[in-house]
């Protein structure tokens, strides 16, 4: 069967806890009923001209916390440390299928192209295609590393080394649980418990370098190139389209911000935001927009201004427990932007934010 000429998946490059980018056909999310399912809190009344944020839905149907998402073209992907990987079809968000079950706890997802790389629990990297001209629309094409890469290393011991249990593994192989992916200029980086970083290139699947990135498990991709509290890990990092603005997300509260000019060695700290009472566990950006997540269970809206600083716009409550994983369609509906929202509370919550308050 041949392939649609029509692409399925925009070319996009996220992590478990950035942005990323909807196909490039007409937007169709006019027939979201707009409902006032959740609570919200604003800095000011309406005479600011705030509008509302609305709860459009309530997605359910993980049997674990929801720990990632994904943004695929007319698909929304949610997997869960259930094991499972839940498909969102748009404009109507019903439940189109389900694919990855029994591979282990599934800790980050990304799409770019037509395939989907998860991060698994078990250290493994699973990479499916994307077609709709299958009846399986996703099918499992490969595990990372590969055989084919696994088999040219196995028999040279200079390829193996030593991981913290003691035990020796080749050097392109993950030891512990994966916690993190990105994707960028034909590049996955994978990010580990084990205290490695790993880079593999999307042509081939091959693992072209792994790098001791950090004194402790990495939770977040780049986090250990920038400087900001100390005593503090680093759940979540951003980077604006330009490359000039990082963000990232602590785990006492705060947001800082660093400039650059893409020299990792000239970031500056630019800004401190105390965000959340609790720990930031994500993060992400649609525009001026930087949208994050928390373990006080709430979102925050904030806009970017000058040298970096953010500006508070509101607060959305709704879930039941900690906000794990946050994405945002670029796509203008209705004056403002899709907000998806996965939480430890099993459910992935959609929301409506207004862009006009932007302009306040």
């Amino acid at each position: 069967m041949h392939e649609s000429s029509a692409p399925l998946l925009s070319s996009a490059a996220t992590s478990s806890s950035t942005s990323s980018e909807a196909d490039d056909s007409p937007p169709v999310y006019h027939r979201f009923a707009l409902q006032d399912d959740g609570r919200y809190e604003f800095p000011c009344k309406t005479s600011c001209g705030f509008q509302p944020y609305k709860s459009l839905a309530v997605l359910s149907g993980h049997i674990g916390s929801v720990s990632c998402l994904a943004l695929c073209g007319e698909f929304i992907l949610s997997a869960s440390q259930g094991k499972d990987i839940i498909v969102w079809q748009q404009p109507d968000l019903r439940q189109f299928t389900k694919f990855g079950q029994g591979d282990g706890s599934v800790k980050a997802l990304v799409a770019v192209g037509n395939k989907v790389f998860t991060a698994h629990q078990d250290s493994k990297i699973r990479v499916w295609k994307v077609s709709r001209s299958s009846e399986n629309v996703f099918k499992l094409k490969d595990t990372l590393p590969t055989t084919k890469d696994y088999l040219g290393k196995f028999m040279k011991q200079s390829n193996y080394v030593q991981t913290r249990r003691h035990h020796k593994r080749l050097w392109i192989e993950h030891a512990d649980s994966i916690s993190c992916l990105t994707v960028y200029n034909g590049l996955i980086y994978s990010g580990s418990w084990d205290k490695t970083l790993k880079v593999w290139r999307i042509s081939d699947l091959k693992c072209l370098e792994s790098i001791k990135a950090h004194d402790d498990a990495i939770n977040s991709l780049v986090a250990w190139i920038l400087e900001g509290h100390k005593d503090v890990s680093l759940n979540s990092i951003v980077v604006s389209e330009d490359g000039k603005w990082v963000y990232g997300g602590g785990s006492d509260g705060f947001v800082m911000g660093w400039e650059g000019n893409g020299d990792f060695d000239s970031w500056k700290l630019v800004s401190e935001t105390r965000a959340h009472s609790m720990a930031v566990l994500c993060m992400c950006l649609v525009g001026e927009f930087l949208c994050t997540g928390s373990a006080d269970k709430t979102i925050g809206i904030w806009k970017r201004e000058a040298y970096g600083k953010l500006r508070k716009i509101g607060v959305i409550n709704g879930h039941q427990g900690p906000v794990k994983c946050l994405q945002a369609t670029p796509c203008n509906v209705g004056n403002g932007f899709l907000l998806y929202s996965g939480g430890l509370d099993k459910s992935v919550r959609v929301w409506w934010v207004p862009k006009t308050s932007a302009t306040t």
